[in-house]
């Protein structure tokens, strides 16, 4: 991984998108396994309805792993200092993740050179999935 140097950072700059291949329900019980959360809403189709839902859907920390995914091929994990996600849609079976990322802010804070990051994963049709907002640090 090349490292990103802070004075070639601008505002405004765009990570490199993370596109993800569509969710199925092989992703979730693969996801359930390794997270421990086999929360029945997203592995049981007759849960699913039962509540209302037409079928399973994503957890939704699945699609935050792939914001922390899309920091961490940027910048190395050790440079991350903060990550905030707030969840604003169901991502359904068949929905293709896009992560992205803007650069909004350039600061100095405890030492260190510090960039703010805007977070968003959508699916194939512009729907956003999450927001949020992370804090690296940079050389």
């Amino acid at each position: 991984m090349q490292s990103t140097r802070f004075d070639d950072v601008k505002i405004g700059d765009k990570l490199p998108a993370l596109a993800l291949p569509a969710i199925n329900r092989t992703t979730l019980a693969l996801y359930a396994g390794a997270s421990g959360d086999h929360n029945p809403i997203h592995i049981d189709i007759d849960f699913a309805r039962k509540a209302r839902m037409p079928d399973v859907f994503a957890h939704g920390m699945l699609s935050a792993a792939y914001l922390g995914r899309l920091l961490t091929g940027w910048v190395p994990q050790s440079q991350v200092r903060n990550v905030s996600i707030r969840f604003t849609g169901i991502t359904h079976l068949g929905n293709q993740p896009t992560c992205t990322g803007v650069v909004t802010e350039k600061y100095e804070e405890s030492g260190e050179k510090r960039i703010k990051v805007a977070l968003k994963c959508t699916n194939q049709y512009g729907e956003e999935k999450l927001l949020g907002e992370a804090v690296v640090a940079l050389h």
